[in-house]
């Protein structure tokens, strides 16, 4: 006899982990004028971005399937920011992951395929600090799966991310609340700035392998 399955036990969610610090060498950015204060409130961002993930999750496992419809829906809200949430979350990961390095010209494999793509560093930098003006939210440098090469991509929100099969490589936050309480709004300073703070190691150990 076939075993029988209780559809009404759902599985339990797997949960983010809460950022309580961020990384040490994420504070040297204050030598180009990114302060410890704008760290620690963006850091709040951050942690508010994973306990909505988590509520959300938490929310989906107790079941929101009944009554779906595309108008207003349990499922729909949950979803629909779910989406925002999470990306928000892995979003700021990389962000976080990959400030605090020495800037200047990429290193290692990551320049061989900034090269590739955009000719040279200088004018990958171009395109990069353009791609963070034109931007609402983010600019993401990504890595193409299929194609296996790297472009800069517009993300206008939290939930904005690059096209399938892309691996996120680095994420350069350019909301407000990343640059205003050292830059006002001048946001240019602060992608020059953010410019000379790169971790390059930590950007080409997120390439796929």
């Amino acid at each position: 006899m076939l075993d029988t399955m209780d559809t009404n036990v759902m599985a339990k969610p797997k949960l983010v982990t809460v950022p309580e610090a961020l990384p040490e060498k994420v504070y040297s950015t204050e030598r180009v004028g990114i302060s410890k204060a704008t760290h620690d409130n963006h850091l709040t961002l951050w942690k508010g971005y994973a306990n909505k993930t988590n509520e959300i999750r938490n929310a989906l496992a107790e079941g929101k399937a009944e009554g779906a419809n595309q108008i207003y829906s349990q499922m729909r809200a949950l979803k629909v920011n779910y989406a925002f949430a999470y990306g928000g979350y892995v979003n700021h990961s990389v962000y976080f992951n990959t400030i605090g390095g020495e800037g200047g010209p990429a290193k290692g494999a990551v320049a061989k395929l900034i090269n590739e793509a955009y000719g040279s560093f200088e004018g990958w930098a171009e395109d990069w600090k353009a791609t963070g003006m034109a931007g609402r939210g983010w600019a993401f440098l990504a890595y193409d799966n299929e194609e296996q090469r790297v472009f800069n991509y517009i993300g206008d929100s939290q939930d904005t991310w690059p096209t399938w099969n892309n691996t996120l490589l680095l994420a350069m936050d350019v909301y407000e609340h990343a640059y205003y309480l050292d830059f006002q709004t001048a946001r240019p300073k602060y992608i020059e700035a953010y410019m000379q703070v790169i971790d390059w190691d930590a950007v080409n150990a997120r390439i796929p392998k």
